[in-house]
């Protein structure tokens, strides 16, 4: 999960030119088990934009080292938004996608957009009467 973080604020740093810090979390989907005989290639881009927030997908792809078997062992969508020098969001550009993958998530993104923003809202529900106190 880290690495995934990691390669995916790469992603949004090279795309906005400036500091950024991950909003979320959104996505994680586990398909293949990777083994220990796998190497693991991260490959991640800003599929969409808003405003100031980038939406970064990241695909993992496992390759069996002795069969040369290539699968899509998961995949992630986080949200990170772009900082500008007093640390406040700051706007970034927009995506022009290239390839029928990268086309493909661009069109789906707006719907995505809108559950994060409902997933968002929901958790905010929860907090306010969640409590700080230590157990």
């Amino acid at each position: 999960m880290s690495d995934v973080d990691q390669v995916a604020s790469i992603s949004a740093a090279r795309h906005s030119r400036s500091e950024c810090v991950t909003a979320s979390t959104d996505s994680v989907d586990f398909l293949h088990p990777i083994r220990t005989t796998d190497s693991v290639c991260f490959i991640s881009y800003v599929a969409w934009t808003g405003t100031s927030s980038m939406e970064v997908f990241v695909k993992i792809i496992a390759e069996d080292l002795k069969s040369s078997v290539r699968k899509i062992a998961a995949t992630a969508l986080l949200t990170f938004v772009a900082l500008d020098e007093d640390k406040r969001p700051t706007r970034v550009p927009k995506v022009i996608p290239e390839t029928e993958e990268e086309k493909k998530l661009h069109e789906t993104a707006l719907d995505r957009a809108r559950m994060r923003e409902q997933r968002k809202q929901k958790s905010k529900d929860v907090a306010t009467f969640l409590n700080v106190d230590y157990p």
